[in-house]
């Protein structure tokens, strides 16, 4: 099993968002390397951390479950859709998803900047200066500190 941190703006897509609605697939990453975090080593059954951007307070919010392997994200051929990739085929596609199912949300959410400041958690990619990537592994020394923390 490995461990992630998934990035969303909490007024686009919140982990209320996700408890409401269970399982949802997790489209429009259009970052090669988040596309390949999720291609390449998410599988079923991993854990993640939600974590919200853009918000008051950012940080995590809850837990969430990766409930379905990589397949093609479909907003890539829909002309409707934010993430419209024209130049992304059917038969090739350049996107991926995975589905994502909700497990917990915390009673109060972990900051950045807690996350920032506590020495155990010295190494998550999130307190990095810059770090902007919508999808991040997670050791499971961090995970279990953040989740046993927060029950």
């Amino acid at each position: 099993m490995r461990y992630w941190l998934l990035k969303s703006e909490g007024d686009c897509y919140s982990i209320d968002d996700l408890k409401q609605d269970k399982t949802t697939a997790w489209t429009g990453i259009r970052n090669y390397q988040a596309r390949n975090f999720m291609r390449d080593d998410m599988k079923k059954g991993d854990m993640a951390l939600f974590y919200h951007s853009s918000s008051t307070p950012t940080g995590i919010y809850g837990i969430a479950k990766i409930t379905g392997d990589a397949r093609a994200d479909e907003t890539q051929f829909d002309t409707k859709d934010d993430h419209y990739d024209p130049s992304s085929k059917k038969t090739d596609p350049r996107w991926v998803c995975v589905d994502v199912s909700f497990v917990k949300k915390f009673k109060e959410p972990v900051s950045l900047e807690e996350i920032k400041h506590d020495p155990s958690l010295e190494g998550m990619m999130v307190r990095q200066q810059g770090s902007r990537l919508s999808i991040q592994p997670v050791e499971e020394k961090h995970f279990k500190y953040i989740t046993e923390a927060m029950e």
